[in-house]
């Protein structure tokens, strides 16, 4: 079984500059990701994903609400989120809020489940970091409970049990789609398959033939367990513009600025111009004109057998108008010559 290829776009809700180069304050960027979605629509891309994170560089905590906005003045696309960190949420709130956007769109919601690489959530919520595997495998196993039609009954460690439950508003087409982001581990590649959902690989560093293993493993542990074949996406970060050195120029000193604060989070070295390069030339970053995104991207396709690619477009505090002209690109010239280039030379069968 096959599935058609799917491109689309996430974004952090990044904090971003204006004009002035000052930082944009968070209620304007919430405001921009709503008009760079409904252009995501517009130009014709099949899925446009916000993320989930409780820190001052990016402005988006709630992407329900966000994605609520966006489905309102969009007809076609896909909306969810890249990811939603299950681990301090309530899998029943989020199945509610995530029905109800499904209600508001006609159907085109779908959530990308994960712990996140950020741990801010935990001490906002109340949860304590000790727990961090068995929040997510408890609360995915009941995430997916949910999704069945008939009332759920579930019991575990880390909430009530529930009785006979039923939750309301039901998505109108069946199950909530649901994904579940993966960061290259083994053991959630197989909690992946285990649970039959599709696997989101963010892949932010590296060359694409470096997680074929992950891909191998999801397949084969699927078929293992008589599951049937399921989508495999990618995530990775890039940046289109009219020609590969603007968009590369443009592109560093936002991507330097967003890894250079982490890095002294974490504990890593400056991000330097030659390690940029070698991300954009052999790694995770796709960045260039839209022949050179488009060429990349098809390559990746190819290697892992995707079914999605979703172009983490937002880097950083690059500025709002650059990232329209980003999606414009992507949507009209990138999208179209991926397709092109996969039909010449098509996805080999696994």
């Amino acid at each position: 079984m096959t599935h058609p290829l799917q491109l689309g776009l996430d974004t952090f809700g990044d904090v971003t500059v204006g004009e002035d180069g000052q930082p944009l304050p968070h209620a304007q960027v919430v405001r921009d990701v709503v008009e760079q979605g409904v252009l995501a629509d517009r130009v014709g891309l099949d899925v446009f994903n916000v993320g989930e994170h409780h820190r001052d560089d990016y402005a988006i905590s709630a992407p329900d609400v966000v994605l609520a906005a966006i489905a309102a003045r969009t007809e076609r696309i896909t909306l969810g989120t890249a990811v939603t960190v299950l681990s301090s949420e309530d899998p029943v709130r989020v199945h509610e809020r995530f029905a109800t956007i499904d209600a508001i769109s006609g159907g085109r919601a779908e959530v990308t489940l994960g712990r996140g690489s950020f741990t801010e959530s935990f001490p906002l919520f109340g949860f304590d970091l000790a727990d961090y595997e068995v929040l997510f495998e408890e609360k995915l196993d009941l995430f997916v409970a949910l999704q069945g039609e008939g009332p759920v009954s579930w019991s575990g460690t880390t909430r009530r049990p529930l009785v006979d439950a039923r939750l309301y508003p039901r998505p109108e087409a069946g199950p909530l789609p649901a994904w579940v982001a993966v960061g290259g581990s083994p053991e959630s590649v197989v909690r992946a398959a285990r649970h039959g959902l599709p696997l989101m690989l963010a892949i932010i560093g590296g060359e694409a033939s470096r997680f074929a293993p992950f891909t191998d493993l999801y397949r084969r542990a699927l078929a293992q367990l008589g599951r049937p074949e399921l989508p495999v996406g990618v995530h990775s970060p890039g940046f289109v513009a009219d020609s590969d050195d603007e968009a590369r120029e443009v592109l560093f000193p936002h991507f330097k600025a967003n890894r250079d604060r982490i890095g002294r989070e974490r504990g890593w070295p400056p991000a330097s111009r030659a390690e940029f390069e070698r991300e954009a030339d052999h790694g995770a970053l796709v960045v260039g004109s839209p022949e050179t995104v488009a060429a990349k991207i098809a390559a990746t396709v190819r290697t892992l057998g995707l079914s999605r690619f979703d172009l983490k477009y937002s880097n950083g505090p690059l500025p709002h108008a650059r990232l329209m002209r980003c999606i414009e690109l992507y949507g009209t010239e990138v999208a179209p010559r991926v397709r092109e280039l996969l039909a010449e030379d098509p996805v080999p069968a696994r």
